[in-house]
């Protein structure tokens, strides 16, 4: 499923002829302008991303497996990169807002085992499909009642800290692979900004 909505995020590709062979470019069409209110209820938007490498991952504080494993990955990832952990911000994005209130945000985040600082980021039903459109991501409520589940995508978004979409980390990664893909990205990739 990860190759599948992998592939459906990447945009129009145009073919380039080289020396008889023919080769795809392309830039994945990940990310954007949000408009969503963080944890202590201030309004955010995407430039929150700038400055800093940022792992974006969108979620439920209610779900019950995925979500709290992925954190604890990220937390546990954050440390095998050592120091240049301080370049790095992990986004939780939640796909249910009407349970998922900033309080409720805060609190979940506070959580010991998940990275800390964690920015939590919520909004209304619209802020929150405009920002799950703008990540390429699905998600769907199952279910009635209280206990319903939302079914969602579990990838999370390497941005550089420009904000723009660097890499996909498949929430399955270990710690250390996923210390090993977002420590290429930083000497690689775009310098945070001083």
């Amino acid at each position: 499923m990860a190759f599948l909505l992998a592939l459906a995020a990447c945009g129009p590709q145009k073919p380039v002829q080289t020396s008889g062979t023919v080769t795809s470019s392309g830039v994945a069409l990940i990310g954007g302008p949000f408009q969503l209110v963080d944890q202590e209820g201030h309004p955010t938007d995407q430039r929150v991303l700038n400055g800093k490498w940022s792992a974006v991952f969108f979620g439920y504080t209610y779900c019950p497996d995925v979500c709290p494993t992925t954190l604890q990955t990220l937390a546990a990832t954050k440390a095998k990169l050592g120091g240049a952990a301080k370049d790095l911000r992990i986004v939780f994005v939640s796909v249910d807002p009407e349970r998922d209130t900033p309080a409720q945000m805060k609190a979940y985040l506070a959580t010991p085992a998940f990275p800390q600082p964690t920015l939590g980021l919520t909004g209304s039903m619209e802020q929150v499909a405009a920002a799950a459109k703008a990540y390429r991501v699905y998600y769907q409520k199952q279910g009635s009642g209280e206990g319903y589940a939302v079914n969602h995508s579990a990838i999370i978004y390497l941005m550089d800290p420009q904000g723009k979409f660097d890499r996909p980390l498949a929430e399955s990664l270990s710690p250390q692979e996923m210390a090993a893909q977002i420590s290429e990205a930083m000497r690689t990739g775009p310098k945070a900004a001083s």
